[in-house]
């Protein structure tokens, strides 16, 4: 079954990504060891808890099913199976890079995750 999952990241790093055809990872994801993502179900509140009135981010989609067993489901925040890559990620696999612009509040306003 395929599954769509996020990645939340400031615009200037994805950007950077996408020249070099490498995201290596956030700073989190470095000191990790592997890159974090979450589920449709899971990337709003991840975006309230780790991005709360954080401006120029993007919100970047992809098929689970692209990373093969480098991609894992573990557990993690409230006994949640989060998405977590062990491997570079190629910005190439992407399905879409969308905005994630603030509300007046400093929440975030999410795209339609469908798909485009």
């Amino acid at each position: 079954m395929t599954n769509t999952i996020y990645k939340i990241c400031p615009q200037a790093m994805w950007r950077k990504a996408e020249q070099d055809g490498v995201f290596p990872g956030a700073p989190v994801d470095i000191a990790d060891g592997f890159i974090h993502f979450s589920t449709a179900e899971q990337v709003r509140e991840t975006a309230a808890k780790h991005f709360k009135g954080q401006r120029d981010l993007v919100l970047v989609a992809f098929d689970d099913t692209r990373f093969g067993p480098a991609l894992r489901y573990e557990v993690s925040r409230g006994g949640a199976l989060f998405p977590h890559l062990y491997a570079p990620l190629d910005p190439a696999l992407a399905l879409w890079v969308r905005p994630l612009p603030l509300n007046e509040d400093g929440s975030h306003a999410f795209p339609d995750l469908g798909p485009q």
